[in-house]
């Protein structure tokens, strides 16, 4: 028996090596890149409904046409040079299947007998896991920078949700809720790519069983995942805004804080009706804390600033106090010598006018005097008393407290009541 031709048996060989492996292997030949053989792992990449043979790879991959795979298969079958590439980007499937892919892979190529070259091995190992999860990590960082330098609760998550649309593999629609402080409405917090008609319809929402999706995990303190809106019951009142909105799937997780309490709700919507994958529970677990820590952030500087605010009220109450009482006292001591003034006028009046007990001018008048013709007559609890008129006589009784009115000689007290 005639022993396999070299290049037959390598492949041989390396089909065996990889063919349990989760690294891509497959066999090119010819010109067009045929595939000869290929291992599970290639065909689940690309789709097991198109795992078969003896196709060329364009045939078997249209959507490679104008992606810089071919080209380079092209340039290792005319050249014989090796070629590696890291990290590189290609897209699979085509239409609402197509996904994005990162590959680490060699091109290898294969030779007869006589050195020429007959065909490629490609030989690959899928890395899109790797970079979404350094992307994430990117993300994820830069979220935590910004709730660490305080940032605008409403900016940090808008950019959670923008950054969770972007990771994720196939189209979905973020929301934030944020829960009332006594924990029965929702109110609107960010959702970037829902429509507007709908964030206005669902903000102020209460939370309950049947409330949508996010009513009901904020209700239940729970993930309530709806795969299709059309048909769930916990959108019976809310059918016919989620079809305008173009909405068919719903998972919602409550966020909450340390202690338990309801923070709000994390939500993501797709366009059609949808089962959660791992990536997408695994997204909504580190999101959703990440969303718990920035919220608590904002109510501990919320409380902080009425806190202030309070201490700031409370000392500008003290301030205001301390004046009140300052111009009390400078009035309290304004009367009092005002009263000192008035006993005094009162004793020399009645020491200069004792020879004549009804004198022809108002004796209350000061240093400068009052011309006035003195009406009223009163005395203190000395005995001294005075004649004044109207106006200096009032302002007498009502500054001393010793002072009244002589309701003898001349009838003072009368003259008082009839002014």
């Amino acid at each position: 028996m005639a022993a396999p031709a070299a290049g037959h048996g390598a492949d041989e060989d390396l089909r065996a090596l990889f063919g349990q492996s989760t690294a891509v292997f497959a066999s090119l030949v010819g010109p067009t890149h045929v595939v000869e053989t290929a291992n599970p792992a290639f065909f689940a990449t690309i789709g097991e409904e198109r795992a078969r043979s003896g196709l060329a790879i364009v045939d078997l991959m249209p959507e490679l046409v104008g992606q810089p795979f071919i080209a380079l298969l092209d340039r290792v079958y005319r050249t014989g040079e090796p070629y590696t590439g890291r990290d590189v980007r290609v897209v699979l499937g085509t239409g609402p299947h197509a996904r994005e892919a990162f590959f680490d892979f060699t091109y290898e190529p294969r030779r007869d007998a006589a050195g020429e070259v007959t065909g490629i091995r490609v030989i690959g190992v899928e890395t899109t896991q790797v970079k979404h999860a350094q992307r994430l990590m990117t993300e994820h960082r830069a979220l935590l920078e910004q709730i660490a330098r305080r940032a605008p609760l409403t900016e940090v998550l808008d950019g959670m949700a923008r950054c969770i649309e972007n990771l994720a593999p196939e189209e979905l629609l973020v929301s934030v809720l944020l829960a009332d402080p006594d924990g029965l409405h929702l109110r609107h917090g960010a959702a970037p790519s829902l429509p507007d008609f709908y964030n206005r319809a669902i903000d102020g929402i209460a939370t309950g069983d049947g409330v949508g999706s996010c009513g009901t995990a904020a209700h239940r303190r729970e993930p309530v995942i709806v795969t299709d809106i059309a048909t769930d019951p916990y959108w019976d009142d809310f059918r016919d805004l989620a079809r305008r909105a173009g909405l068919a799937a719903c998972w919602s997780t409550p966020i909450l804080a340390r202690d338990g309490g309801l923070l709000g709700t994390f939500a993501m919507y797709h366009r059609v009706p949808r089962v959660p994958q791992d990536t997408d529970l695994a997204l909504i677990r580190v999101f959703a804390g990440t969303a718990a820590l920035a919220i608590e952030r904002h109510h501990g500087e919320q409380a902080q600033q009425a806190a202030e605010a309070r201490a700031e009220a409370a000392r500008e109450d003290l301030a205001e106090a301390v004046r009140a009482e300052r111009k009390l006292r400078a009035e309290a001591e304004e009367r009092a010598t005002a009263a000192a003034e008035l006993t005094a006028q009162v004793r020399a009046a009645a020491a200069t006018q004792a020879p004549a007990p009804h004198p022809e001018h108002c004796q209350l008048g000061g240093r400068a005097g009052c011309a006035e013709s003195p009406e009223i007559k009163i005395a203190d609890s000395w005995g001294d008393s005075a004649w004044g008129c109207a106006a200096h006589a009032e302002e007498a009784l009502i500054h001393v407290r010793s002072v009244f009115i002589a309701s003898e000689e001349f009838g003072g007290l009368a003259a008082y009541l009839r002014r």
